[in-house]
């Protein structure tokens, strides 16, 4: 309860609006700071998104197992990021159950989409002996254990499914536009966002996130769909990729918003700190989790799979 109360000081502090002219010119900087923080922030936080995304890159491009394999990593990491915010607010979710799933969903998919049905009944079961043997237990706990594999390993999951259904090369090409588009659509929305956000869009979950950040954003998810488009690799007439684009980014956005929301219920900032400049994997991954699922559906609903 004491770290909860003192994360939460922390958060509030961080989110305090800064009023001196000083702080205005430097782009919401602290009085005092360096002027050229937040560019050498953009800079830590462009050259660690770099590494990720060329290791990810890598592994798509190695083939099918070697992406199952990467995906599984990361889900392992941010459903363990997940539990601990859990923690810190109160919940003792099962860890072994749970980290256990958010690594086999993603190694499921890599054998068949049915394996991701029957393992989602195995955790329902295995949740539910657990809640029966343990009297201890309260339904919350049982709850959070299943949304942790849920939100990151079944969700991530469709990562592995788009690599897989186009063989070879144009799979990997396929699952690094949509990985793309949404990394794109981050820098994109952060870059207009700083130059130009004045409209907040949700302050109270995510104080710097601006509509013309948002719009930014989107502007870039769509842009490489077009590029997608424009190989002549897939099925996809250019009108389907604009909507790709955008439902696509509009997702990832909604995923952003809803790691913000668990962060601030649980009264941390980030979900850890894994990578310098991102926080956490799951602060890394929360738009990934919502877009590549979107974009997996759009490209079936679209008959592009």
């Amino acid at each position: 309860m004491e770290e909860h109360n003192r994360l939460q000081e922390q958060l509030e502090a961080f989110d305090q609006p800064v009023r001196s002219g000083t702080a205005a010119k430097n782009g919401g900087a602290p009085a005092g700071a360096e002027p050229n923080g937040a560019f050498k922030r953009f800079l830590v936080r462009a050259w660690f998104g770099v590494i990720y995304a060329v290791v990810f890159i890598a592994c798509l491009l190695l083939g099918r197992i070697a992406t199952a394999v990467f995906t599984s990593v990361m889900s392992w990491l941010c459903c363990f990021e997940f539990y601990r915010m859990m923690r810190i607010d109160g919940k003792m979710p099962n860890e072994f159950l749970g980290l256990l799933a958010a690594v086999l969903f993603p190694l499921s998919a890599l054998v068949s989409p049915i394996y991701l049905t029957a393992l989602l009944f195995l955790l329902v079961l295995s949740l539910g002996l657990w809640y029966v043997v343990s009297p201890r237990t309260r339904i919350a706990d049982v709850a959070v254990t299943a949304l942790g594999p849920l939100y990151t390993g079944f969700m991530l999951s469709a990562i592995v499914l788009v690599r897989d259904a186009v063989p070879g090369f144009p799979g990997a090409l396929l699952a690094i536009g949509v990985c793309a588009s949404l990394w794109v659509s981050d820098s994109f929305a952060y870059l207009v966002g700083s130059r130009f956000g004045k409209h907040k869009m949700v302050p109270k979950i995510s104080p710097k996130k601006s509509w013309e950040g948002f719009f930014g954003g989107l502007a870039g998810s769509v842009l490489i769909w077009i590029i997608l488009w424009a190989t002549g690799q897939y099925q996809l007439s250019v009108w389907y990729a604009v909507v790709c684009g955008i439902v696509v980014g509009v997702l990832g956005v909604i995923g952003d918003l809803i790691a913000s929301r668990i962060k601030r219920g649980a009264g941390v900032k980030d979900s850890g700190n894994l990578i310098p400049g991102h926080g956490g994997m799951l602060d890394r991954s929360d738009s990934l989790i919502f877009g590549a699922i979107t974009a997996y559906l759009m490209l079936v609903i679209g008959g592009v799979l």
